[in-house]
């Protein structure tokens, strides 16, 4: 027993660094994984009789905020690109939820047409329009073109969104007290609005590119906000945070393989797309915010279990 104890006692001194070293790095981890993490939206608003649509509602951070919103018993339109995939959303949200009234509506935002399509339907077929979130959206995808020859991440990410919101604002103002919740990136503080080169044309960084789109976002909803003042329409613009989703399928490939070992570690520390949908969800619901127009939010630097 001694000589086991004395084994014990040599291998805890010789390897007392590394344990250290182990204990710091994993107090570290731990501390990271919890910062990331983020707020939760506390409000028990429901919404039965409400509609509320979100776009790019298939996947991520929009299924999770339709997921929320079908529990809070509101009629949940699911805009989607991809309609086979929204539909199989559809009915998980369904399910998830005991709610339904999830429906799917076709919607392409490198498309003006098709988010002109979208309006015209929503405006005939739907009595009202309590909540738009502009969610959907693209980053880092390489040069490409719109249907309408845009730059894709300005074309998607700002323009398709611009139009749609204007297309239905007849009816948000119809369904009021409504709010209009668009989804931007810190990536904005960045971002710098290039008038003579709007497309990047001359040259197309897809980081400058993001970092614009996110900006008009964010620029979209002051100005929407001070122009809707008085009608009883609010608007807001958020940061959800780094997010564990598909929207960075386009840069990933992109990193070289040391890169990508780097990374792959911490993608499994970010957060997931429930806590990601947290801000969005807080806009679109919580009582607090009813007065509150063209702020920007973000919240991934609370602590998990705080209100928002």
């Amino acid at each position: 027993m001694q000589n086991y104890a004395d084994a014990i006692r040599h291998l805890i001194t010789r390897h007392a660094t590394g344990l250290a070293v182990a204990c710091i790095a994993g107090a570290g981890i731990l501390a990271l994984r919890r910062w990331m993490a983020g707020g939760v939206c506390r409000s028990k608003v429901r919404l039965d009789g409400k509609t509320v649509l979100i776009t790019g509602a298939n996947t991520g951070i929009g299924k999770e905020t339709a997921l929320d919103m079908a529990k809070r018993g509101a009629r949940v339109i699911l805009a989607c690109r991809d309609v086979t995939r929204a539909c199989i959303a559809a009915d998980e949200i369904r399910q998830q939820s005991g709610n339904g009234n999830v429906v799917v509506k076709k919607l392409d935002l490198a498309s003006l047409q098709s988010v002109r399509d979208l309006a015209k339907d929503v405006e005939e077929n739907e009595e009202r329009l309590d909540i738009l979130i502009n969610n959907a959206g693209v980053m880092m995808c390489p040069k490409w073109k719109t249907d309408d020859g845009f730059e894709m991440q300005f074309g998607v990410n700002h323009l398709g969104h611009f139009l749609l919101t204007n297309l239905l604002l007849d009816l948000l103002k119809k369904s009021t007290p409504s709010r209009v919740v668009i989804v931007s990136s810190l990536a904005h503080e960045k971002g710098i609005i290039d008038f003579d080169d709007i497309h990047l044309d001359v040259q197309y960084e897809r980081e400058t590119s993001y970092r614009q789109s996110k900006l008009a976002n964010v620029l979209f909803c002051r100005e929407l906000a001070s122009r809707l003042q008085g009608t009883g329409v609010t608007v807001y613009s958020l940061h959800p945070g780094v997010i564990r989703t598909e929207l960075g399928r386009h840069l990933l490939p992109t990193l070289a393989l040391w890169q990508r070992i780097v990374v792959t570690p911490i993608i499994m520390l970010i957060k997931s797309p429930a806590a990601g949908a947290q801000t969005s969800i807080y806009c679109a619901v919580d009582e607090s915010q009813a007065n509150a127009s063209g702020l920007y939010y973000r919240q991934e630097q609370r602590d998990p279990g705080d209100d928002l």
